[in-house]
């Protein structure tokens, strides 16, 4: 299992019947692949679907079936389509569950940077900064490090796609919750030692006692 699936597999985990679900481009989609046995959740686009499901089987693409990332998906029974403006009235209107969103940078005080790196063109920050504000809670799931560089940081150093609006950072060394005290290191990845999270996450914080060890 690589990196990405593990990651992947445990924000699946977070997943409760009945939620309303964002997900980001990236990492995020993946999650459709691994929505627990039992649980029914009902994804939702930016772009205006609600009720979609994984990603389809090669040669059954629908190429007007695609995610916010212009990614093809699949339909579940119920699924519906609107405009990018209902799907922003739902967003905005706090009827979204839970967003699974990537991260170039997340701060010790749940900062969120995601969007744009200075020297680099980018269209602009699309629909990320009202997600953010707008859904109940938002989980960051990314890789712990950048070429070796953290990625968990004291202040984030990017520019801000939102002020404290994370919950929880998932990756493939560890899981965070973010509280009021700052960052609490909830669970650690079996193959992962304290001391390699504490070298590659630059915010401190607090440790679980015990520290379970992430199963998926």
């Amino acid at each position: 299992m690589d990196k990405r699936e593990f990651i992947a597999r445990r924000a699946a985990q977070e997943l409760q019947d009945g939620h309303f679900v964002n997900l980001g481009i990236g990492l995020p989609t993946l999650l459709p692949n691994f929505v627990p046995s039992g649980t029914h959740v009902i994804l939702h686009t930016e772009n205006g679907m609600l009720g979609y499901g994984p990603y389809p089987i090669e040669g059954e693409e629908d190429p007007d079936l695609i995610n916010a990332g212009k990614e093809t998906i699949t339909e579940i029974p119920g699924c519906s389509y609107f405009s990018s403006a209902d799907s922003f009235a739902m967003v905005r209107g706090g009827h979204l569950d839970l967003t699974f969103l990537g991260a170039f940078e997340v701060s010790q005080k749940g900062d969120l940077a995601n969007w744009m790196i200075p020297g680099k063109k980018v269209k602009g920050m699309g629909g990320a900064m009202d997600i953010v504000a707008g859904t109940k809670k938002v989980i960051v799931i990314m890789e712990h490090t950048n070429n070796g560089k953290p990625k968990i940081l004291k202040e984030c150093r990017l520019p801000l796609t939102g002020k404290e609006v994370v919950d929880m950072i998932i990756t493939e060394r560890a899981v965070f919750e973010i509280t009021p005290q700052g960052l609490f290191l909830k669970e650690i990845a079996p193959d992962t030692t304290l001391e390699e999270v504490k070298k590659e996450t630059e915010a401190p914080f607090q440790v679980a006692n015990p520290l379970p060890k992430i199963s998926i």
